[in-house]
């Protein structure tokens, strides 16, 4: 609940602060006639993005039980590398991001297209909506508990209009660039664990060698799959579902915020663990490359300033 409602926050809020700037510039200038077009596009996102769910959530029972894995992997490894652009998306674009938004709509309305409208509504909601749809499903996948996944989702949404309505009125001050750096870093450890899921269904597919297939590292003792370092590196990195009972409400907590399970397998663990170093590297860089540097000019003596 606490993974989904954490994306349903941020890519409410993200498309909320995207809708609202677009509605506030077609009413400075005076064109709220071409509102209801705004709204056909933002509506036709929010139905994509639903039915993107309802695919992934409905189709996959037609599958085989190897296919749910290949599907459930791919997907999985799609929804990490969707939101890990997002996130670098949104570092980069968050200063123009009105400035690009509101060139988007002077050009449509140019060109005097009633598609024109629509297609920047449609354009500007759907990559929070298709990215919400893949990480949610790979979430629920995961944790396997679609009811809480689903309330913290919408609690999120709701939670994220009021707060983008309120950011429009004014009547909410909100530090966007420390929200969105915060909310950024939490998303890339949700990312992890969906990355080491992902692998661990396309290991049981058989796609991915591991502990299911015929490369299966063996212990020698025993000749069953080997647990730590009798596991590398295609068995298992450790083995305390005897502590941490898998599907249990602390395994389930774990898994669905940073994607630790039970039992790991060494590709599972060796992936979380460079996908986290590489992406809060190049985070963090980033991040400190946009703040602006100290001057290192020395600053004038009182005589100076008055000569």
């Amino acid at each position: 609940m606490l993974g989904a409602f954490l994306i349903g926050l941020r890519e409410g809020l993200e498309a909320a602060l995207v809708v609202g700037i677009l509605v506030s510039y077609l009413t400075k200038l005076g064109r709220r006639d071409v509102l209801h077009r705004l709204w056909i596009g933002v509506g036709l996102a929010i139905a994509l993005s639903l039915g993107i769910g309802a695919l992934l959530t409905f189709g996959s029972y037609a599958l085989t039980t190897q296919g749910q894995e290949l599907i459930g992997g791919l997907l999985s490894l799609a929804a990490v590398a969707l939101v890990t652009w997002m996130i670098f998306w949104m570092q980069r674009a968050a200063r123009n991001l009105k400035k690009t938004l509101e060139g988007e709509l002077d050009r449509a309305l140019a060109q005097g297209s009633l598609w024109g409208i629509v297609i920047v509504g449609f354009v500007s909601v759907t990559r929070e909506g298709i990215e919400t749809a893949l990480l949610l499903w790979s979430m629920v996948e995961s944790a396997g508990s679609a009811p809480q996944a689903i309330v913290g989702a919408l609690l999120g949404l709701t939670i994220s209009v009021l707060l983008g309505w309120a950011i429009a009125r004014g009547m909410v001050r909100l530090n966007l660039s420390t929200f969105f750096t915060w909310t950024g870093a939490l998303l890339i450890v949700v990312a992890a664990g969906v990355l080491a899921y992902g692998l661990h269904d396309l290991q049981e597919a058989g796609v991915v060698p591991g502990p299911f297939s015929a490369l299966a590292t063996l212990d020698p003792a025993t000749g069953a799959v080997g647990v730590g370092l009798e596991g590398f590196p295609f068995g298992y990195a450790f083995d305390v579902s005897t502590i941490i009972a898998p599907g249990g409400t602390l395994a389930t907590l774990l898994q669905a915020t940073v994607g630790f399970m039970p039992e790991m397998t060494w590709i599972q663990v060796i992936a979380w663990a460079l996908y986290l170093a590489v992406v809060f590297s190049i985070f963090f860089s980033r991040m400190t490359a946009g703040r602006p540097r100290p001057s290192t000019e020395p600053s004038p003596s009182p005589a100076q300033g008055a000569s």
